[in-house]
């Protein structure tokens, strides 16, 4: 350590790895790759823990003009989802030595306030929801490097696409609906003009179009549990063969529509069953528990930064759809 220095410099952690300062700065900056080795990548980093070595991260950044903030510009937050989605995009934000803020727009979903006084000045890159894509316009998002969430790749505004694979969770709770001899279905779908509810409504009806002697009728709900109440009560007590299963597009639809039946004196899963999306900690908590599509929302969140970070270094991101998974519990049964 430099003489007269109490705390350690790149220099010192040059020395006590072997390598050049160039190469201190390449490993600890995340730039090591395709230039140093994963060995002397290692080296560096167990030397500059073993010294307690904290590059300035003010000097750094302005020298090379960015700020290492990145946006997350999300729907107000009225669930868990989108603070797991949080959690994990500042996650790896943090091990990479970016922040991330939280840009929530205030009334769910459409423009919020500009919060800054130039976005482009202050931010490196903007991680966002197509379920809050119009509150990109308020900042001039899309003219930063981009990443979108829950997004048609065909038609996105960003460099790179992260989703979830929502097509196969609905996929996968029709099937299971089906195989339990289910064959009139109510869709309580949101009301929320976002890709990620056109593929679930597109992929019920493909699926049930398959199946001889099926039918299914849709009403739409905010995504709230009282809007979902009314939706689904007039839903079920309209004229006609009532449905035997209902497939909500999110959680809180289906604790509406628990709320619904027992109005009409419905047993779940005695005279319905039904099915949510999310598996948030609303679904264990409701008696009888949710079956529900588990999308995992931390992990949804760590996809979508690291996506950013290769924008930003130039890389191609991961390819791939994140998997997800039909929890099946006790709100689901064969028909009576």
């Amino acid at each position: 350590m430099a003489r007269g220095s109490t705390r350690p410099t790149s220099r010192d952690v040059a020395q006590a790895a072997g390598v050049s300062q160039a190469a201190v700065s390449l490993v600890l900056g995340d730039k090591w790759r395709g230039r140093v080795s994963e060995a002397t990548a290692e080296r560096v980093r167990e030397a500059a823990r073993d010294l307690g070595y904290r590059p300035n991260l003010a000097a750094r950044n302005l020298r090379l003009g960015r700020t290492r903030t990145v946006l997350l510009v999300v729907p107000a937050l009225t669930t868990e989802f989108f603070a797991g989605v949080y959690t994990g995009a500042a996650r790896v934000a943090a091990e990479h030595g970016f922040g991330v803020v939280l840009y929530p727009s205030p009334e769910g979903i459409g423009p919020a306030r500009d919060p800054f006084a130039s976005a482009q000045a202050a931010l490196d890159g903007v991680i966002a929801s197509s379920m809050a894509a119009d509150a990109l316009t308020a900042i001039r998002g899309e003219a930063l490097p981009l990443v979108m969430l829950d997004s048609d790749p065909a038609g996105s505004l960003g460099a790179a696409t992260v989703n979830l694979d929502i097509a196969d969770g609905i996929r996968q709770a029709t099937e299971h609906l089906l195989s339990l001899g289910h064959r009139r279905f109510l869709h309580l779908a949101a009301d929320v003009p976002s890709w990620t509810f056109e593929v679930r409504a597109r992929e019920l009806a493909a699926r049930l179009a398959k199946v001889p002697g099926t039918s299914v009728r849709t009403a739409r709900s905010p995504i709230s549990i009282e809007g979902a109440v009314a939706a689904a009560e007039a839903a079920l007590a309209a004229p006609g063969a009532r449905p035997t299963a209902v497939i909500c597009d999110d959680d809180q639809l289906a604790a509406g529509t628990y709320k619904a039946a027992r109005r009409l004196g419905l047993r779940i899963p005695d005279d319905l069953s039904v099915t949510g999306v999310d598996d948030l900690a609303l679904a264990t908590a409701m008696d009888p528990e949710l079956t529900t599509v588990q999308l995992n929302a931390e992990l949804f969140g760590e996809h979508g930064m690291r996506a950013l970070l290769a924008v930003l270094e130039d890389r191609a991101p991961e390819s791939g759809d994140i998997p997800v998974q039909l929890m099946v519990r006790s709100s689901t049964a064969p028909p009576r």
